[in-house]
């Protein structure tokens, strides 16, 4: 196992290597897994799965309900928001142009080039996602960032009740897609950080009327507006609503529990995401408890990360206060005193951000940086 996760490390620094990486890291998901969970493992066969093409990643069942559904829905949505789309584009071209500045295509959208698109998925329902999501993106917002979040979970949006916002949506992003709306007033912007805002897909419709080129052009538009950062809330399961929220991303967390069947699911989502061409991927597991884990009645986020094959972005600890923010309105790491795991969170978005290299130690989350590196030097934990 050490040897595996070892090669893994060594060859996700080297980019040409990268695919070939991950190939190495699912041929060796059964052997990571162990005699308990080797039976129920997926097979990674070279033959492609029923549920995922060798071209494209989209199951061949949620392409059929898909195209099913656009000969209804396609005609009437995309076309307006995307002429309109262009025609901004192109009237942005000619300022350019009149004022001397460089118009090649390449160069003049800069939020394209800028903004990271970051999908959180799970597979799995009910192991924080949605919660993640949002303590991600405030806390980014807190560090000065422009933050968009984005709930692709229609017909069972959270995101706007865990932000205290559910009052405040009168437009989703259909209606704009329709030409109903603008998106300047689909976007709701947070009460306390202003640089932070959401905005939902759907409220009602059926999932199967938005897709892949409906989600990268709203996508696309939100990155003209300069967003340093826009996080897709993915919807659970691995259909045509989890293929569409994944389309523009470009970098993906999958937040995962210690448990055996978040972790199958886990697996499963990466090699969905690896096959859409998906590689930057960062592990997130959620809510670990370290003393069931000191009595080995819990996987360790070591254990867990090493079954994966996925770099690990951070732990989250379980913590009662997850259910009294939530019904409050009010993510986490918006309190003046963090509790264990909003210093987690806070971390995981540090290192998300790039501004923090180091994982908290959930035994003692304000240790300083010189104890950090002295208990690095004797050899400490």
């Amino acid at each position: 196992m050490p040897n595996l996760v070892k090669n893994m490390n060594c060859a996700r620094s080297q980019p040409h290597v990268q695919v070939a990486t991950h190939h190495a890291r699912r041929s060796g998901y059964t052997t990571c897994l162990g005699a308990r969970f080797q039976k129920h493992a997926p097979a990674r066969s070279a033959a492609p799965s029923p549920m995922m093409t060798t071209t494209t990643g989209i199951p061949s069942q949620a392409r059929a309900r898909a195209a099913s559904a656009n000969t209804h829905s396609n005609s009437n949505t995309a076309p307006h928001f995307a002429q309109r789309h262009r025609r901004r584009r192109a009237a942005t071209r000619t300022q350019a142009a009149a004022e001397g500045e460089d118009t090649d295509t390449s160069n003049s959208d800069s939020g394209s080039t800028t903004s990271r698109v970051i999908v959180v998925t799970s597979g799995k329902g009910g192991v924080g996602k949605t919660t993640s999501s949002a303590n991600l993106g405030m806390c980014m917002a807190r560090l000065g960032y422009r933050v968009c979040l984005l709930d692709a979970d229609i017909g069972l949006r959270n995101l706007d009740l865990l932000l205290g916002l559910e009052n405040r949506v009168m437009y989703t992003a259909m209606e704009v897609l329709e030409g109903t709306c603008r998106l300047d007033q689909a976007l709701i912007r947070d009460k306390k950080y202003r640089n932070l805002c959401m905005l939902s897909v759907s409220k009602n419709r059926q999932r199967y009327n938005v897709t892949r080129q409906n989600m990268e052009l709203l996508v696309e538009s939100i990155q003209d507006r300069g967003y340093d950062f826009i996080i897709i809330d993915c919807p659970a399961g691995i259909d045509v609503g989890f293929i569409n929220a994944i389309a523009p991303a470009q970098e993906a967390v999958v937040v995962t529990t210690p448990e055996i069947t978040a972790i199958r699911d886990a697996d499963r989502v990466a090699g969905l995401l690896e096959a859409n061409s998906i590689y930057n991927v960062k592990l997130l597991v959620n809510r670990v408890r370290p003393d069931m884990i000191k009595r080995n009645d819990m996987m360790s986020v070591r254990d867990v990360q090493e079954m994966l094959g996925v770099p690990l972005l951070g732990a989250i600890p379980e913590d009662p206060e997850v259910i009294v923010s939530t019904n409050r309105g009010e993510p986490l790491v918006a309190r003046q005193k963090l509790s264990l795991s909003g210093v987690a969170y806070e971390n995981a978005a540090r290192r998300l951000v790039g501004q923090q290299d180091y994982l908290v130690d959930l035994s003692d989350p304000y240790k300083s940086p010189i104890r950090r590196i002295k208990d690095f030097f004797s050899g400490g934990d």
